[in-house]
């Protein structure tokens, strides 16, 4: 079997700080051997393995067409590390999710994204427009951005960054119709962005050609075998990667079809 790729590096957990209640997966904040904290979705919550990749393929595809994604690493996992936690579903939790996880750098400081409150690049608003049409991401809403205000290397002021991805890539949890959903057309209407009709066709000429399946492959194998076994249908971790790079490569050839041309100004979304 195919391991993990380079693209992703590994550490392990000595720490478990805090969980984070805020969504229902419940991650924890956790301190590695790196000496780095990171807010760590564990392969035992209710989304279960398929979330954490999700976070890879669309967070490093993010990376890949120039957005601001906080690091991901792959974290082993020891429940003993959390043994002071109080609260015995977080422990059911941890002890489900012994080994392999996912992390994601934390960014002290942070604050979540909210419209008029951060001076947002249009062209890059209508890039992560784009990502989340590509990937099918219902979780960047009006209601639930799952974006973050922090200052890049080298900058003073905040900018825009991208968390929370588990939640795309919804064709994989039903394969038997993954091929009627390559053309999908997504539903804008309460995107976070809400991007103009302009900006969205521009990003499509500039993004839709780089998805190519050579990148697509070197990002799907950053996914843990661990994440792709016992997969109905598929004998094989590769054969999964397989399928992803052959679903998302013939989405991007077919951008016109799911990519509406009639997007509404950013003034008629629904406010949050």
């Amino acid at each position: 079997m195919t391991m993990a790729s380079d693209a992703l590096r590994r550490v392990t957990a000595v720490r478990y700080v805090t969980p984070l209640r805020s969504g229902g997966s419940v991650p924890g904040v956790v301190e590695a051997d790196d000496l780095g904290t990171y807010v760590v979705k564990f392969t035992g919550s209710a989304q279960g393995r398929k979330a954490l990749v999700a976070e890879v393929v669309v967070g490093e595809l993010a990376r890949r067409l120039g957005l601001r994604v906080p690091e991901l690493v792959l974290v082993d996992f020891d429940p003993a590390v959390a043994a002071e936690e109080p609260h015995q579903e977080v422990q059911d939790l941890l002890h489900s999710s012994a080994g392999l996880n996912l992390g994601m750098d934390y960014l002290p400081g942070a604050a979540d994204f909210a419209p008029g409150a951060l001076d947002a690049d249009p062209v890059e608003c209508a890039r992560v427009v784009w990502l989340d049409a590509f990937t099918a991401n219902v979780d960047r809403t009006v209601h639930s951005t799952n974006l973050m205000a922090w200052p890049a290397s080298g900058h003073r002021e905040p900018r825009l960054w991208l968390i929370d991805h588990g939640a795309a890539l919804v064709f994989h949890h039903r394969w038997e119709t993954a091929a009627d959903a390559v053309g999908k057309a997504y539903d804008f209407r309460y995107h976070a962005l809400g991007c103009r009709r302009g900006d969205l066709v521009a990003a499509d000429a500039e993004l839709a050609d780089r998805v190519t399946p050579e990148l697509l492959r070197e990002i799907v194998a950053a996914v843990p075998d661990a994440w792709l076994l016992d997969e109905p249908g598929f004998g094989t971790p590769d054969e999964v990667r397989d399928a992803y790079v052959t679903h998302l490569a013939a989405r991007a050839r077919i951008s016109a079809r799911w990519l509406p041309r009639d997007l509404p100004d950013r003034a008629s979304f629904p406010a949050p």
